[in-house]
């Protein structure tokens, strides 16, 4: 981009009400709705091989590494390549649980409603009750879906193990169906108004879904759930890889300046020194400081400062 201080910091608005000042366009990654960045994305070493025994296996595939380092965008080149539809995402806090995952109900709702219809109205639990990312992932396909665990050691301490019988059977029921007077009841899935009949509230895959789970490396986790899994720990990337993902985001033209450069062999030096940074605050500094207009000096090492700070403290 073309460097300019859209900002200035004087209160003064623009002497022409009715033209506002240009701001500049996003760069590819802060583009709303975001959509996906699956082409741009490259595997470090190992990564294809990981990805290719987890489906082989039907086994999830846990990937530890550093914020900012790819683990959340290899489901969506998985998912793309193999035409396994929209990604389900599952995003863990503290706070979650299985249940939640596998299936939401309302049942405040429902009594709500029981109670504005009255005695002898229609009491129809579909309304109530909708699929949870996992859930989803889970009902009977011709292809598997693809399924991303966000941030799980983020998670409560029980919830990995609370995972395994479901990861090991591909199976679960839910409670609300099985004791329900109608034996078929149709379920909304996770994402848009698709449904999917339940039989006697039992959901049984057919295709174990493909799940990419994601972790920052900051707990340990049971040795009976990493043995479900097929681990991968996400390497430094080298100087080739960020170039090619620098390439990738911006074109060759830029990637291939002396400033990119430059930039590129500061943010190694660094991450090799054990520092915490995030291949996409290269891509910002980059972003900002590489491309025609970039600023002077002084302002230019702010911005730089600024841009790529260390990430293990505020």
């Amino acid at each position: 981009m073309t460097w300019q201080p859209f900002y200035v910091g004087d209160g003064a608005a623009p002497a022409d009400p009715d033209r506002p000042v240009a701001l500049p366009k996003a760069p590819p990654w802060r583009e709303f709705p975001r959509r996906s960045l699956h082409e741009q994305f490259v595997p470090p070493p190992g990564l294809v091989e990981a990805v290719n025994a987890a489906l082989a296996l039907r086994r999830p595939l846990l990937v530890t590494g550093p914020a900012g380092s790819g683990k959340s965008t290899v489901i969506e080149q998985v998912a793309a390549e193999l035409a396994l539809g929209t990604v389900l995402r599952w995003h863990i806090t503290s706070r979650s649980g299985l249940t939640e995952a596998l299936y939401r109900y309302d049942a405040l709702g429902r009594i709500h409603a029981q109670r504005l219809k009255g005695r002898g109205g229609d009491d129809d639990i579909a309304p109530f009750l909708r699929m949870g990312p996992l859930g989803t992932a889970l009902l009977p396909t011709d292809r598997p879906r693809a399924l991303l665990i966000d941030e799980i050691d983020k998670s409560d301490l029980d919830l990995p193990s609370d995972l395994l019988d479901v990861l090991e059977r591909g199976e679960f029921e839910i409670p609300e169906l099985a004791r329900y007077e109608t034996d078929v009841v149709a379920v909304r899935e996770w994402q848009g108004d698709a449904h999917h009949d339940v039989e006697r509230g039992r959901v049984q895959c057919t295709e174990f879904p493909f799940i990419v789970m994601t972790s920052n490396g900051e707990r340990d986790f049971p040795a009976a759930f990493l043995r479900r899994c097929v681990r991968f720990t996400m390497p430094l990337p080298t100087p080739e890889t960020l170039l090619r993902i620098v390439e990738a985001h911006m074109g060759a033209r830029t990637a291939r300046t002396p400033e990119a450069d430059r930039l590129l062999t500061v943010f190694l030096e660094r991450l090799t020194a054990g520092e915490s940074l995030a291949v996409d605050q290269l891509l910002n500094a980059v972003h900002l400081l590489a491309g025609d207009g970039a600023p002077d000096e002084n302002r230019r090492q702010a911005i730089e400062d600024l841009i790529l700070r260390e990430l293990s403290h505020a």
